[in-house]
């Protein structure tokens, strides 16, 4: 019986409706920016597995980290312990981080790092007797899968059974070229009429809304309007952090810096599951007292495991090699001369890039589905050339790791390229 077989079995798989969707592929082996599956045949993972892998699969180096601190300490629980890893890693990320961040809590995941950074500003408020009980996010925005991370994400279909359970949440529009004065008026008139807890964004680049992209000036203009009200700010670097956008964090691009930042995905490299929420030393003030009551009661078993920890370091080594930020800047130049050529074609209605990620709108007729017709065919139509890519409804995006050949990228290009001609 074949794995895929084995799979539909017992397997639960996440975003899939199991009635209509094709068998999962069943991946044996990775190297690099390459996959296989069970029968042999070789993909590109043109996506980095969902944002993860910036430095390519079985990568030697990390896995030696991880070997290393396995034969030492795998875990230890976090709660009233520490140890070496966790202390290198928040030294290592404060040296990097904007310089208003000082104080690092450990989880598992991207949706638990905001999960942290919601609970930690809706209790910030609380423990000085302030009721602040209102979010504020933008429209078509992706925070994760928990409860208020989940309702400060705005794609209605992933949040639809729930509503009327989920914590209070103002949405404003995303700032596009053309858009800033209204998403300035929207933030105003938010702050105005709702006690306002938090503003939580995707610094730059919204990825699960198709990598819709906006600039940082109008995001440094949103900050002060918020710093104004005393309204915190949270940046959900989960998937621009570490080099996609070109700088190590999008945050980098910015005058104005957030009160907290959540990170996850190329943390560990794709190894470890692991997030860090970031904040300022005000927000920890904000928790620090006598009363055993105004703590930050929240956590993880396997918070700061020591494991993920060396993983991580061994990351952000490799990450902060010259080498590994010539291939962003190398990435960046093939996408750009990849879209100048595409740009004209009849099918494409526009482009974007910033750093590591372009996207390509596909013309419709209709209003496109997240899970639509054409994003199927074209899902289908890539993993059959051995292309991994994910449509949003009718923009393509890539995404690479960053050890990823110029040849590999070619016979991206000329997939997606392939697809506009053949697929409708």
């Amino acid at each position: 019986m074949s794995l895929t077989d084995r799979d539909r079995k017992h397997l639960w798989h996440p975003y899939t409706q199991h009635k209509t969707a094709a068998p999962p592929v069943a991946i044996v082996r990775g190297q690099g920016a390459l996959l296989w599956d069970e029968s042999g045949k070789q993909y590109i993972d043109a996506i980095a597995s969902w944002w993860v892998n910036p430095f390519g699969h079985s990568n030697r180096f990390i896995a030696d980290a991880i070997y290393k601190q396995l034969t030492s300490l795998e875990h230890v629980l976090f709660g009233g312990f520490t140890h070496e890893p966790a202390v290198l890693l928040a030294e290592k990320l404060i040296e990097i981080l904007p310089r208003n961040q000082q104080k690092l809590f450990f989880s598992d995941n991207g949706s638990t790092a905001v999960e942290v950074a919601l609970k930690a500003s809706l209790q910030y408020f609380h423990n000085q007797n302030q009721k602040r009980t209102t979010v504020i996010a933008f429209e078509d925005a992706f925070h994760g899968d928990t409860f208020a991370a989940m309702a400060a994400s705005g794609i209605s279909f992933f949040t639809q059974a729930f509503q009327g359970m989920l914590i209070d949440v103002v949405r404003i529009p995303v700032p596009v070229p053309g858009r800033e004065q209204d998403s300035k008026a929207a933030l105003r008139e938010a702050i105005q009429n709702h006690d306002c807890a938090a503003f939580i964004f995707e610094p730059l680049v919204l990825g699960a809304a198709g990598m819709v992209m906006y600039e940082p000036q109008i995001l440094d203009e949103l900050i002060a309007i918020c710093k104004e009200s005393h309204v915190l700010t949270i940046a959900d670097e989960v998937m621009t952090g570490f080099g996609k956008t070109g700088k190590t964090f999008a945050c980098d691009y910015l005058a104005r810096q957030p009160d907290m930042m959540c990170l996850s995905k190329a943390l560990t490299g794709g190894t470890i599951p692991m997030a860090i929420t970031t904040f300022t030393q005000q927000i920890f003030d904000g928790f620090y007292s006598d009363d055993i009551n105004k703590a930050l009661f929240h956590g993880h078993t396997f918070t700061a495991n020591p494991t993920g920890c060396a993983a991580a370091l061994a990351a952000i080594s490799l990450w902060q090699q010259p080498g590994m930020q010539e291939n962003v800047s190398r990435i960046n130049m093939q996408h750009r001369n990849f879209l100048d050529t595409i740009k004209t074609h009849p099918r494409v209605a526009t482009t974007r890039l910033i750093g590591v990620i372009c996207a390509i709108e596909i013309k419709t007729d209709n209003h496109e589905s997240y899970y639509g017709n054409l994003r199927n065919k074209l899902y289908d139509f890539f993993i059959q050339n051995g292309v991994i890519l994910r449509p949003v409804g009718n923009i393509v995006y890539i995404l690479p790791p960053y050890v990823i050949t110029n040849e590999q990228l070619a016979t991206i290009y000329a997939t997606v390229a392939k697809a506009l001609d053949q697929v409708s």
